[in-house]
């Protein structure tokens, strides 16, 4: 109950609106045999967390704009897929969700992989779903994120 309006609607312009905006703005760049857009979400879009209600409604949002997309877009061999990364560490996201080592231990706990990803991680499932390897995927919504997701991403939010 402490969330205002505005700090909801802040966040839901920044990632949904957002990744509408982007979308639409690349269309004309894309619109070609083989194109791919990969939009990068968030676990809050398929795991509830307490606390995080305008991540959860507008990272589910994007996973729903890259869904939708792939279905209007394939026709014209545009392949629209989404990402969603775990827990990685030395971002800012774990910096302030695990900002001591306690809360570290606690998350790489909650991970089934029993680590946390690295960049490289997220960055090579994005190559993959870029790259040809992919040609006849669009419409994904990949977690990348040692199982954290399946386990019910418990790491003290909810």
């Amino acid at each position: 109950m402490s969330l205002s309006p505005n700090g909801f609607k802040s966040v839901v312009d920044i990632d949904l609106l957002g990744t509408f905006h982007v979308m639409r703005a690349a269309w004309p760049h894309l619109v070609k045999p083989g194109a791919s857009a990969i939009s990068i979400s968030a676990p809050q879009a398929i795991v509830p967390m307490a606390m995080q209600v305008h991540v959860c409604a507008a990272k589910a949002g994007v996973d729903m704009i890259t869904r939708t997309l792939a279905l209007e877009w394939g026709a014209a061999g545009v392949r629209i897929n989404s990402v969603i990364p775990g827990p990685i560490d030395g971002t800012e996201g774990m910096a302030r969700l695990a900002p001591n080592e306690a809360a570290r231990q606690g998350v790489i706990a909650a991970v089934p992989m029993r680590r946390m990803g690295t960049p490289r991680d997220v960055a090579d499932a994005c190559l993959f779903l870029a790259s040809d390897a992919a040609h006849y995927i669009t419409g994904a919504v990949l977690p990348v994120d040692g199982g954290w997701a399946v386990a019910g991403a418990r790491m003290g939010l909810g």
